[in-house]
């Protein structure tokens, strides 16, 4: 048995901390889950059924988004299947396990709407966790932090493959996850998160409006061209969940101006245009704003 900075090699095999992080997310996840289906209307078992059948076909989805933004890191299909390689993309496994998941649920007749308000607030949780593994892979950090001041975790963290302190990302995205997944799960009454679709549209807009910032920032992204490819989705999932929003909104103005500016400042983002450190500025705030501005566009209703 020997410890490394990344694995522990156990007769030969590595099992890399990594993993283990990830697993511990999905795990919680499905915890959490099970616990609010009797609150969602749903059968017993539910959180479990997504589980099995999104689980494994998100680990694919994840390669495979990742395989296909970096082919030129594989030579062969062995490499590809060689998961221990790394190379895992959150969005394939949600896009893939999300379709998993929504087969399972036809042939059940269950309305997908309330499974995705049950999975998504708690896949919130393991992204959350799971950011904690790009720490020790060395991953999903931001632009150089020249000010020596400002050189402390969880500000900036030190990356021994560039020789500098960096812009500590995931740090601020696994904070965003968990915030997420507090607000739409451990704090919902009879008026918040309850009604059909809350946790879904509440995901899709606070997670898509933090990774649309984040990924502006990251000196790592994935690319689709010259477009950062999580920065694409994200933009996607923000404009989806704001355009449903405005459908149900109560002050349509409101709604207008709130998506506006976070259209813009994901634009400004994407250009590089904003300072990294306007993020750890601005995000609380943001973040406040966006409950704010949920809660008055899809909350105020009575669960249906």
């Amino acid at each position: 048995m020997r410890f490394t900075p990344r694995s522990l090699d156990i007769f030969g095999f590595s099992v890399y901390y990594y993993a283990v992080i990830i697993a511990i997310g999905a795990i919680l996840a499905v915890v959490f889950a099970s616990r609010r289906e009797k609150a969602l209307g749903l059968r017993k078992d539910t959180a479990l059924d997504i589980a099995l059948i999104a689980l494994p076909f998100g680990l694919i989805g994840a390669r495979a988004y990742f395989v296909m933004l970096h082919p030129d890191r594989f030579e062969s299909l062995s490499d590809v299947l060689d998961l221990r390689r790394g190379g895992l993309a959150i969005y394939g496994g949600i896009i893939i396990g999300a379709l998993a998941a929504f087969v399972l649920c036809r042939i059940r007749k269950d309305r997908f709407l309330r499974w995705a308000d049950l999975a998504l607030p708690c896949v919130a949780l393991a992204q959350g966790i799971g950011r904690w593994g790009n720490l020790i892979n060395q991953e999903a950090y931001g632009p150089e932090i020249t000010a020596s001041w400002l050189r402390f975790f969880p500000l900036a963290v030190y990356i021994p493959q560039t020789g500098a302190w960096h812009a500590a990302l995931f740090f601020w995205e696994s904070a965003w996850c968990v915030l997420i997944f507090l607000t739409a799960y451990v704090f919902p009454t009879k008026k918040h998160f309850v009604k059909a679709g809350a946790g879904t549209w509440f995901y899709l807009l606070m997670y898509g409006f933090e990774r649309s910032l984040v990924e502006g920032l990251r000196v790592d992204s994935l690319y689709l061209g010259p477009v950062r490819a999580s920065q694409l989705v994200s933009v996607l999932a923000l404009g989806t969940a704001a355009l449903i929003l405005l459908k149900a909104a109560k002050r349509p103005l409101y709604a207008v101006l709130l998506c506006v500016a976070g259209a813009v400042v994901s634009v400004l983002s994407a250009l590089a245009l904003l300072p990294a450190a306007w993020l750890y500025c601005s995000a609380p705030v943001v973040f406040a704003l966006g409950i704010i501005g949920f809660r008055k566009l899809y909350c105020l209703k009575m669960p249906d």
